[in-house]
């Protein structure tokens, strides 16, 4: 279904980056099928042309040329670039979107055509082909539209389908969530290196234990809860650990941060179009 097909990425952050290298690591689409523009930055167009060998060309030549466009510029800039670029676009073309808190209606109106478009909230575990990504249709995508954006997305990672008013919720979980496991990793880090551990040793035991814990929550089907009381005995090492988590309100926190998250994608959807 994507042989001689061609995406442009609109926007060249981290997040754009995260799903080229996907991409290309998977081998689902090859790099002279991937066009890259952005509003200015031609230093990183380069930069990502030479790691990935991805097509840099003038922008309006690669929207024209494009099957399916995928939109990561920063969520603020999101109207004004795309009003800039309608006129190079048509209903023929699959739009996806990464812009966090941005309706499809919102981007249908600022097209001024009526082009299907498909709502993503990956994560940047896309770069090693790990992200946990939702897809939600807007008004003018149809099952086939779904079918491509999620052959393009499973091939970095999982891919679970949400109703659009549920994708608040997915940026302050998954979307935002590798950036608190990261946060959580580096106290990790750091009290290993009080402790006096060899920084490389701390990093790999550190490392392996968020794998392992991983890949045990996928093993089963037990709680939550029943898997942390696993490794804890009365008066051991692990409560006394839990007792600090649970004086520091750590899951409280965790909660506020998801909530945080999905209430600032929440406001950022309440951006009303220009219909001028």
């Amino acid at each position: 279904m994507l042989e001689n097909k061609k995406i442009t990425f609109l926007g060249a952050g981290s997040m754009a980056e995260s799903i080229i290298a996907g991409l290309i690591k998977q081998k689902l689409l090859l790099p002279e099928q991937i066009y890259v523009t952005n509003r200015s930055d031609q230093q990183r167009l380069q930069q990502l042309r030479k790691t990935y060998g991805v097509q840099v060309i003038a922008r309006d030549q690669a929207l024209k040329q494009a099957d399916f466009i995928l939109l990561a510029m920063k969520p603020k800039d999101a109207q004004e670039g795309l009003e800039a670029i309608k006129e190079f676009t048509s209903e023929d073309q699959l739009f996806l979107s990464v812009l966090a808190g941005t309706l499809t209606d919102h981007i249908t109106s600022w097209l001024g055509h009526h082009a299907p478009v498909v709502r993503v909230m990956p994560n940047t575990s896309a770069k090693v082909g790990a992200s946990a990504t939702a897809l939600a249709p807007g008004a003018y995508a149809n099952d086939d539209h779904m079918t491509i954006a999620k052959q393009l997305f499973e091939a970095i990672g999982t891919v679970t389908v949400v109703d659009e008013e549920q994708l608040d919720a997915v940026t302050g979980l998954s979307g935002s969530g590798p950036a608190y496991i990261y946060y959580f990793v580096e106290a990790m880090e750091q009290t290993a290196k009080d402790l006096g551990l060899d920084e490389q040793d701390a990093r790999t035991l550190i490392i392996q234990t968020v794998f392992g814990a991983a890949e045990r929550l996928k093993s089963t089907s037990k709680p939550t809860a029943d898997l942390y009381k696993e490794v804890m005995s009365p008066g051991g090492t692990t409560e006394a650990g839990f007792t600090a988590l649970q004086s520091y309100k750590f899951q409280e926190a965790i909660s506020k941060a998801i909530h945080d998250a999905a209430a600032r994608s929440k406001e950022l959807g309440r951006i009303p179009p220009n219909r001028n």
